[in-house]
């Protein structure tokens, strides 16, 4: 399953989030998304899980949950239209 991760700290590496994920299963990618020009991150990821059991428990227990002092927003990620 694919999830989308928003309100992130510009601090946060994918090194860190993948940690984070990984209490809750297997993770196969970690991608924040970083502005083009100055390569600074833009705040959200999407993370890729294996096990959608995983990811559903993760989304449940993290969403709105606190990390480097901001309130996250995590979700399923939806398709791109």
């Amino acid at each position: 399953m694919n999830i989308y991760i928003g309100n992130l700290n510009y601090r946060v590496r994918e090194e860190d989030l993948k940690q984070v994920m990984e209490e809750y299963g297997a993770v196969d990618s970690v991608k924040i998304i970083k502005d083009r020009e100055t390569g600074r991150s833009k705040g959200f990821a999407f993370v890729e899980m294996a096990n959608d059991e995983d990811a559903k428990k993760a989304i449940e227990e993290l969403n709105e949950a606190e990390y480097e002092g901001r309130q996250m927003v995590v979700k399923e990620a939806r398709p791109k239209a």
